[in-house]
């Protein structure tokens, strides 16, 4: 994710410099946007592996151009999903606005988005959880349109998940992990596989999918807004629950960095339930936990496993390449992957689950 509370100017060469001509001229050829094509550019931190971020002077409007799809997704999908998920979203009130997409072309391979450049600074942790607790709660108190697509929304979302965890999880036995974490992991996995097989099934509602604290800046009136959207579903909000307040997902952005206590977490939920509107989650607070946790880790042996791979040419689908983001970035992931899959680590949130289990069965 990057850095939405100031700007970094970079000299434009290279990449960027490609990057500046190519949104220059998809500004000018949209008619929403084609006054924005003369402003100057100014390329945000790097911070995430999916997107670049070009302030575009002082409009108040920000450039999000895709460097891969995270869903898989040829470029033009990819986009009109992610402009999906912005204004599915909006009626909640805590996510940018869109302004423009602008589609994929020669000197754009990717295309981009044109959204709100939202004026705050990174979530403070524990302070700010309450205020993500209700970020998260205008989406997921939306009503269910009838027609769903593009977002995902499968019939079975315990099974979309185990899915999707057992597609990164294939990529274990090339992670390098200790033997020690791999059996745990592949234990929680079978406890999942256990999760689908009983008959009950979650609520739903529109999720985030990816509600790290990372991705949420808190506005001067201390509400708070979630910047990224790429991945939104309709799935169990405690998926969205769980990645707020992880472990891994709260030590994951220096820029909010924390370590959770689990009466901090306990309080999270609570906060959350207090909003009218939100799903009835009772009883799934754990289990999807370590569902998402499980999603998390299985990620990160994917991504030490695929991030070695050269730079794909084609604009369509999956990228994890480390080519394709600034060094300082790559590290930065490395060194949690590394962090995350240790044994200490994953020992340390295995403990978490348990002892939060106890308190919300209270």
């Amino acid at each position: 994710m990057a850095d939405w509370a100031g700007t970094i100017e970079v000299a434009a060469d290279g990449r960027l410099a490609a990057l500046y001509r190519g949104l220059r001229a998809a500004l000018r050829a949209e008619p929403a946007t084609a006054a924005l094509a003369g402003m100057p550019m100014a390329a945000l931190r790097d911070k995430g592996l999916a997107h670049d971020h070009i302030r575009l002077g002082e409009s108040g409007w920000l450039a999000r151009v895709p460097k891969q799809s995270q869903m898989d997704l040829p470029a033009a999908a990819n986009l009109a999903y992610q402009a999906a998920c912005f204004r599915r979203a909006a009626p909640g009130g805590h996510v940018p606005r869109l302004l423009a997409v602008l589609p994929p072309g020669p000197l754009l391979a990717h295309g981009a988005l044109v959204v709100e450049a939202i004026a705050g600074r990174p979530a403070r942790l524990p302070g700010d959880l309450p205020a993500v607790a209700r970020a998260l709660a205008s989406l997921h108190a939306l009503p269910r349109p009838a027609a769903t697509a593009p977002l995902l929304a499968p019939a079975d979302p315990l099974a979309a998940m185990r899915d999707e965890v057992a597609a990164q999880g294939a990529h274990l036995a090339e992670a390098r992990l200790d033997r020690t974490v791999r059996a745990l992991v592949e234990r929680e996995m079978t406890a999942l596989l256990a999760l689908c097989a009983a008959p009950a099934r979650p609520a739903t509602c529109l999720i985030s999918f990816d509600a790290h604290p990372g991705n949420f800046l808190v506005r001067a009136d201390g509400s708070a807004v979630l910047v990224d959207l790429e991945k939104g579903r309709y799935g169990a909000p405690s998926l969205d629950l769980a990645h707020a307040t992880l472990y891994t997902s709260t030590t994951w952005d220096l820029d909010s960095e924390a370590e959770l206590t689990v009466a901090e977490i306990a309080a999270f939920h609570a906060a959350w339930e207090a909003v009218p509107g939100v799903p009835d989650a009772t009883g799934w607070h754990g289990a999807l936990r370590r569902a998402m946790w499980l999603w998390s880790v299985t990620w990160c042996a994917k991504w030490r496993v695929l991030s070695a791979a050269p730079k794909r040419m084609s604009a369509d689908g999956e990228d994890w390449s480390a080519e394709a983001s600034d060094r300082a970035l790559i590290d930065h992931v490395r060194g949690r992957v590394d962090h995350y899959l240790s044994p200490a680590v994953v020992a340390r949130c295995l403990d978490e689950f348990s002892a939060l289990e106890r308190v919300l069965a209270g």
